[in-house]
């Protein structure tokens, strides 16, 4: 008996250790000046997480320090005379904060017959869950369909908009290849809602859009319940005790090049070969399957405040860059005109820093899409990736205002 209870014991341990959600008591997160010079004076400092990521132009960038590593940090800085701003002093705190506020809206949706409100974020079943509502409710315009598995057998599914005809030119919107950044998905599923029942349903007229709203669901529902700030996806590596790829850095067009890493405990890790990852793979192939219409391709991300084109491999520019610079800057007046959120727009090597292997340069690369963007939405300030869900809806609403110049571009390509 006394054996049995030691064991049960023992196996209740083991499992609460095996399911414990990482924390994040004590870890700082600042707001770096100078920060692109700064990433040098740190780059000895193992285990920081920047946020978002300082570029050439000297933008502030803000990074997650561990307790263990903030003298050492502080001590760096305040040496080279680098200006910094403590953002939070415990970053489990927004953590707990935003689940709070996920809870609240989920006591709320009980009291709803919407499946989708933007007052909270979304499963992945969730938001398979809606596109199969979409498709049944209007079965006339959308279609959606299973692109692929994720590593850990997920299904990956997305939609295609249409009010029919064929050659129209097409839109291809995809978000949440970084699993941390759930503003990007919120933002797809808007959209979506928009183009069927909403005020975009006139984009459809000329135009076809295809959306994927969720690229990377293993590394998405693993911040969900386990590690809020996880980035990659869910595969092993070569290293036991660091699993997942940056799919970011997955793709076949300058690959392993500059800002990726081939060790897989970094974040930009681009792993071991060029689409190692089924996430990659399954993007690449819907991307293909639709490029002989697509005319613009844009991939959601957070945070930051950015519309990038490429080339991101590097600071050169392709030979239309003026064409991409003109409708991005279009893009940042219909956003700016609803709140005054403004956007830097310029090509991701120069603007921002540079990161090969992504799927934008590879989608005008290879795909061949003429107006190719990485949107940088909305973050940072105390939330960074913990966007409050009181945002959402305004995020998305003036969001959607940027990809509405998208559509009427294109539509008479």
């Amino acid at each position: 008996m006394v054996h049995t209870r030691f064991l049960l014991a023992f196996l209740l341990v083991v499992v609460a250790v095996a399911t414990a959600e990482k924390r994040y008591d004590g870890y700082g997160l600042y707001r770096v000046q100078q920060s692109f010079q700064a990433r040098r004076f740190l780059s000895n400092i193992k285990g920081l997480d920047w946020w978002s990521r300082p570029g050439p132009l000297d933008t502030p960038g803000d990074v997650m320090v561990p307790k263990d590593k903030r003298l050492a940090f502080e001590g760096t800085l305040k040496t080279r005379r680098i200006r910094y701003t403590l953002l939070s002093d415990d970053v489990q705190m927004l953590i707990n904060a935003e689940k709070e506020r996920q809870s609240d809206a989920i006591a709320r949706k009980g009291k709803s017959d919407s499946r989708i409100t933007f007052d909270r974020y979304y499963s992945h079943d969730e938001m398979n869950a809606y596109l199969d509502e979409v498709a049944s409710k209007y079965p006339d315009i959308a279609k959606v369909e299973s692109v692929g598995k994720s590593y850990e057998g997920r299904e990956l599914k997305g939609i295609t908009l249409s009010s029919g005809g064929s050659g129209k030119p097409l839109v291809f919107v995809d978000a949440g290849i970084h699993a941390r950044e759930w503003i990007a998905p919120a933002v797809a599923l808007y959209l979506i809602q928009e183009l069927t029942e909403g005020s975009a349903q006139d984009l459809l007229k000329d135009v076809d859009w295809v959306i994927l709203p969720e690229v990377n669901p293993d590394g998405y529902e693993y911040t969900r319940s386990e590690d809020r700030m996880w980035r990659k996806t869910r595969s092993k590596t070569s290293s036991e005790d660091c699993l997942g790829v940056d799919p970011n850095r997955n793709f076949d067009f300058h690959w392993m090049e500059s800002g990726a890493s081939s060790d897989p405990c970094d974040e930009i890790f681009a792993g071991d070969k060029a689409f190692s990852e089924s996430e990659a793979r399954a993007l690449r192939d819907y991307v293909l399957a639709n490029a002989k219409n697509a005319k613009a391709y844009l991939t959601l991300h957070s945070y930051g405040q950015y519309l990038l084109y490429p080339w991101g491999y590097d600071e050169s520019l392709p030979d239309d860059w003026r064409d991409l610079d003109d409708l991005g800057n279009a893009m940042n007046d219909a956003i700016k005109a609803v709140r005054g959120t403004e956007y830097t727009v310029g090509s991701s090597g120069q603007a921002l820093y540079p990161a090969a292997g992504a799927s934008d340069d590879w989608s005008k690369g290879v795909a061949g899409v003429k107006y190719v963007y990485t949107v940088e939405l909305p973050g940072g300030g105390f939330y960074g990736f913990d966007l409050p869900a009181s945002e959402i809806k305004p995020v998305v609403e003036e969001t959607l205002q940027g990809l509405r110049v998208v559509g009427q571009k294109v539509a008479g390509m």
